[in-house]
């Protein structure tokens, strides 16, 4: 994981260092890590990043995961 940025851990993340999503912000850009494979970075901009929330909150994805 890139220490050049300040990650932020989701409150949803497990508890015990498992199953963790960090979110950063630097130059206008969200990057995004998962603690199983940190080496891993995507990045998106704020604009995607929220259509994309906002899809998951409509339910536009819940057939991934029934």
């Amino acid at each position: 994981m890139n220490s050049e940025l300040n990650w932020q851990k989701s409150s949803f993340s497990g508890g015990g260092g498992e199953q963790c999503l960090y979110v950063a912000e630097s130059a206008g850009s969200i990057f995004l890590v998962e603690s199983d494979d940190p080496d891993r970075i995507i990045s998106t901009s704020p604009e995607k990043l929220a259509a994309f929330i906002a899809g998951v909150k409509a339910g536009e994805f819940d057939h991934f995961v029934n």
